[in-house]
């Protein structure tokens, strides 16, 4: 089990969009309040989010969490992005 890849997958705007039930202006301020994953870059003029970061923060938000608990979770989503694989 620990020498299998992560499967990672990326879902773009409209998905996110549909998952969350947000608007897009509600997701662009959630991003700036730091209360939600800022997009990654894939290219010149796509951006997407890593699906497993959405379920991470859609779990929070179901299960509770406080908006700083939202806000340190997103920190570390964002510090693992660093993390070498």
């Amino acid at each position: 089990m620990l020498n299998q890849p992560l499967k990672i997958s990326i879902e773009r705007k409209p998905e996110v969009l549909k998952r969350t039930g947000f608007s897009r202006s509600t997701l662009h301020n959630r991003v700036n309040q730091g209360l939600f994953v800022p997009p990654i870059s894939l290219g010149a003029r796509a951006v997407g989010w890593p699906d497993h970061e959405i379920t991470e923060l859609l779990r929070a938000m179901i299960s509770g969490t406080s908006p700083d608990g939202i806000k340190q979770l997103v920190i570390s989503l964002i510090d693992s992005r660093q993390a070498p694989p």
